[in-house]
């Protein structure tokens, strides 16, 4: 048996302890610094296809999220705040600052897009630039519920539910469920765009008992925190202040009902962005027209920011 191909050759890999997490990030290229946050059910493979292009640009810094990948799982708090989403941007506050970056550029797909606009929301003065793919906010997702939506998006409601009962069925058969997941949230309806090494990655994360359970807590303070936190901010105004570019998916968000750009404007003080023609997985489906979208936004806004802001010190 031949070793897997390593998706990010010749990046350091670190683990870095934040406050109650360990947390495994890849870095490597130059310039204003910016940290890529994965997904649900993924790690931060999914950003191999793109990376060493960003990394001409910027300094990357791709991470797992506390409890996926190889990063730890912290155990269970009252109120689901060990993974709640302002909990881990304090995660990613601490690897940033290990790695010598007072200032950066954030982007995150699906439940790291909630982290990296939950960042951008806590500590303005962190976040040059924020880019959530694929994605609403919390709270606009769960005010919009609709029929069409609740059978579209189960997986809400359904990983919310209270412990054991969503990790227990997933055990039973976790890759016929991570597969047929993927599958149901690609373009194509299958598994073409994903790596075998990524594919890998990403069938252990939902073979790991512990780390099924970690999800559903992610997806319980999703239902319950987070969108208390988004209320919150609507509620008093509060805006996400740096400038924003959001990407999505044709075949995915983009049937989804909602404008995205007109729901966004709501949230962010500064926007712009590019619908892509792909399913949920916009990096992986199509790397091309992902990078032909947001480096211009990427390389102007670490331009605009000054490489001195953020860089390594």
């Amino acid at each position: 048996m031949t070793a897997a191909r390593d998706l990010f050759p010749r990046w350091a890999e670190r683990r870095i302890k934040t406050q109650g997490a360990e947390i495994v990030v890849r870095t490597g290229g130059s310039g204003p610094p910016l940290l890529l946050l994965h997904g649900y059910p993924q790690t931060h493979a999914c950003w191999h296809k793109i990376a060493a292009e960003l990394a001409r640009h910027c300094t990357l810094v791709v991470a797992d999220l506390r409890g996926y990948g190889a990063s730890s799982v912290p155990a269970d708090t009252p109120g689901h705040m060990s993974y709640a989403k302002r909990t881990m941007a304090q995660d990613c506050l601490g690897v940033m600052g290990s790695l010598g970056h007072a200032r950066f550029m954030v982007g995150g797909h699906d439940r790291g897009g909630r982290v990296a606009y939950r960042l951008a929301l806590d500590h303005p003065e962190a976040i040059m630039a924020l880019l959530p793919i694929d994605i609403l906010p919390t709270a606009e997702v769960w005010r919009r519920v609709s029929a069409e939506s609740a059978v579209a998006s189960y997986h809400w409601g359904f990983l919310a539910q209270p412990a054991p009962m969503p990790e227990r069925l997933i055990s039973t058969d976790p890759l016929f469920y991570l597969e047929h997941t993927l599958k149901s949230w690609t373009k194509s309806g299958d598994l073409s765009p994903f790596s075998v090494e990524a594919l890998a990655q990403y069938r252990a994360l939902l073979q790991d008992p512990n780390r099924v359970h970690a999800v559903c807590e992610d997806y319980r303070a999703g239902a319950g925190i987070d969108r208390q936190l988004d209320e919150a901010d609507l509620k008093s105004g509060r805006k996400i202040s740096c400038p924003t570019f959001v990407a999505w998916g044709r075949d995915y968000l983009g049937k989804r009902g909602a404008e995205p750009l007109q729901v966004w404007r709501a949230w962010c003080s500064e926007l712009s962005g590019a619908e892509i023609d792909s399913g949920h997985f916009l990096a992986e489906e199509n790397p091309d027209a992902m990078l032909a979208a947001v480096l211009p936004f990427l390389v102007s806004q670490g331009t605009t920011a000054g490489a001195g802001h953020g860089e390594r010190r």
